[in-house]
């Protein structure tokens, strides 16, 4: 697997430019930036900056951070959606960035969907927001977020809609706090059964052992420092031939107030052990 590094893990103490330097610096592969902080860094960049950057040194761009709350969209809401999306799909085209990352939604108005109306609803978002991708040469990697708030939370459900929607175009995030979010890992079995053209990117983190309900994001640690069976994880991965990113994605606020380099090499140094 290949080294790399999610900008959501530092984002509140750094931005794109210093991301990318540091990430050459301590010989991460891929990065995966995100779309705020792009436009943060466009104030006083170009796209052909940016573009000029990857092409000039070994780190490479690979999943733009995210689309989010695609499901069950008013007007209003889906039009903002495609407005942000379409952007993302032009930088991605420009600078050679394979995939974008879309999540499900998290609201207290549909967290009472059912399995069948989120399955539904799920197929025809992806569909339409493949139809815009492709034409950019963008793939779309789908993200279970493994708490029950989200209306998508585990890789099965995740994967049965991407079975459905059945384009090369569309596949799946693997990421380890949302799987031990989702009963404690209870089906990372289930792993075995997505075919290895459909796992498009795989976050790599840890977690405090906290009881499910207590649990957050905010709990997530360096790979190793906690509780997730991460060893298998990554070896049912290896199994199967996943050789592409291990993308470190951490939302701990204690990381956040950290000098960002020191994450990022601290980072670096947990991470390798697994790929």
């Amino acid at each position: 697997m290949k080294l790399g590094f999610n900008e959501a893990t530092c984002m509140k103490k750094s931005n794109v430019m210093r991301d990318l330097e540091l990430c050459e610096k301590y010989g991460y592969d891929y990065i995966e930036l995100r779309l705020d902080m792009i436009k943060d860094y466009l104030e006083d960049h170009s796209i052909e900056d940016l573009k000029e950057f990857f092409k000039a040194g070994h780190l490479k761009p690979f999943a733009l951070n995210s689309i989010e709350n695609i499901n069950f969209c008013n007007k209003r809401q889906w039009n903002e959606l495609i407005d942000l999306f379409t952007f993302g799909c032009k930088v991605a085209c420009h600078i050679g960035n394979p995939y974008i990352v879309v999540v499900p939604t998290v609201t207290s108005e549909v967290s009472n969907k059912n399995e069948e109306e989120v399955f539904i609803d799920s197929v025809n978002v992806l569909n339409k927001l493949a139809d815009i991708a492709e034409k950019y040469n963008v793939k779309l990697a789908f993200e279970p977020i493994g708490d029950k708030k989200w209306v998508c939370n585990s890789i099965r459900q995740a994967y049965e809609i991407v079975k459905l929607v059945n384009r090369d175009s569309v596949g799946l995030v693997v990421d380890c706090i949302n799987v031990y979010l989702h009963d404690k890992c209870a089906d990372i079995e289930y792993l075995r059964k997505i075919p290895l053209d459909k796992i498009f990117v795989f976050h790599i983190n840890d977690c405090e052992n906290l009881p499910l309900g207590i649990l957050d994001h905010c709990n997530r640690l360096f790979p190793g420092d906690g509780c997730i069976p991460i060893k298998e994880i990554t070896d049912i991965l290896k199994e199967k031939g996943y050789d592409k990113i291990a993308s470190l994605e951490l939302f701990r606020p204690e990381y956040w107030n950290m000098e960002p380099e020191d994450v990022i090499r601290i980072g670096a140094e947990k991470t390798k052990q697994y790929l």
